[in-house]
């Protein structure tokens, strides 16, 4: 199959192409505003689907919106009639087109185009009326709030808000690709005269602005969002493709002393932390236990003995781990513990609690095992 997309290095159109390719989509005819406008009539001759994702989103003429949304439309239809062209389109408009605004109105009669190429050739035609998209790849100043946000927020830039209470309804770029893969086989999301997106979030700007906030404060205080929220997850995932690329790379605070080093990774509010623990050769750590805190330790590097004495036994519990063969030990309650490094170089234990450390309520109590 021969498949057109116009607005191929927009944000929508980059990141359709790479899935497209990603399914087994090889023929993929790719139309910029930088192409040779002769390729524009030799690819509607040849192609089978058209992904009609060009357009002009911001502009101060006027006059841009209707070259970029309605009269490149028209050319692209005009070429497909003049070839005979029946092949379907499925075509990105906007929310804005129900607004009576310059972009709105370009839309619109974008959108009259492609319907009446419907009504004469009796193709398919899929129109999708798109709220606000993020995702990766998107530009700021220009795709969407949340890609200004991002880049901004990760960068020590201002942000402006003039109403932190304005409502925003956010679509995701993979959601988008989904249901854009969905049409491509003929089953689109339809809705009256109208496709959609199925999956898209309510929020508002004041919300927005606070989490992607949160996601730069979390390297200092080591916090994971909530990722079992699906809008905090994609919103993480896009903020993490704007960083500066000197900026991938951040440290973390080692508490060394001559025994090693104890270090914490993560702090989350319901999964506990993780950590990781460097003991040299013949330090034993440890030594307490706990009443209701309970913990993992897994060693990844070295040898080391961990060792298990329940409060009211003499009995002494010994396992022997290494980074070798990948084993994890819980910690029970009630008993106390240790874990020696018995090799000749430092131990590596990653460590995970089931609640992040409070020094008003530690819950560890000194016992030798």
């Amino acid at each position: 199959m021969n498949i057109l997309v116009t607005g191929a290095k927009g944000f929508i159109g980059k990141n359709l192409i790479v899935e497209l390719r990603n399914q087994g989509f090889n023929q993929i005819f790719e139309y910029t505003r930088e192409s040779d406008p002769a390729l524009l009539e030799k690819y509607t001759k040849e192609c089978d689907f058209v992904f009609h994702l060009a357009g002009v989103n911001r502009t101060e003429n006027e006059i841009d919106f209707i070259d970029g949304n309605y009269r490149f439309t028209s050319q692209l239809v005009n070429f497909l009639k003049k070839n005979d062209k029946k092949v379907p389109i499925i075509a990105t408009s906007s929310i804005q087109a129900e607004s009576d605004n310059p972009y709105g109105r370009s839309k619109r009669l974008m959108e009259d185009v492609l319907f009446q190429y419907h009504q004469k050739m009796g193709a398919p035609v899929y129109i999708y009326r798109l709220p606000n998209i993020f995702g990766k790849w998107s530009k700021p100043n220009y795709n969407s709030v949340v890609a200004t946000f991002c880049y901004n927020i990760g960068r020590d830039l201002a942000i402006q808000i003039h109403n932190p209470n304005t409502a925003l309804t956010l679509c995701y770029i993979d959601d988008v690709l989904e249901e854009l893969l969905r049409a491509l086989n003929g089953m689109p999301t339809i809705q009256g005269k109208y496709c959609i997106v199925p999956v898209t979030y309510t929020t508002s700007l004041g919300e927005i602005a606070n989490l992607i906030a949160s996601f730069k404060s979390s390297r200092a205080d080591l916090s994971i969002a909530n990722m079992e929220d699906a809008l905090t997850k994609k919103l993480y995932s896009t903020y993490l493709s704007f960083l500066p690329t000197d900026q991938f790379l951040y440290d973390l605070k080692m508490n060394l002393d001559n025994r090693g080093s104890f270090t914490e990774f993560i702090r989350t509010s319901s999964g506990g932390q993780v950590s990781v623990n460097i003991s040299k050769p013949g330090i034993t750590k440890g030594n307490h236990w706990h009443h209701t805190k309970n913990e993992k330790f897994l060693v990844v590097s070295g040898k080391g003995l961990i060792r298990f004495r329940k409060l009211d036994s003499d009995d002494i519990i010994e396992y022997k781990v290494n980074g070798e063969k990948l084993q994890v030990v819980d910690i029970p309650t009630g008993y106390t513990h240790s874990i020696v490094n018995v090799g000749d170089t430092d131990l590596v234990t990653v460590m995970w609690v089931n609640e992040c450390f409070d020094p008003v309520k530690p819950d560890t109590y000194y016992l030798e095992v």
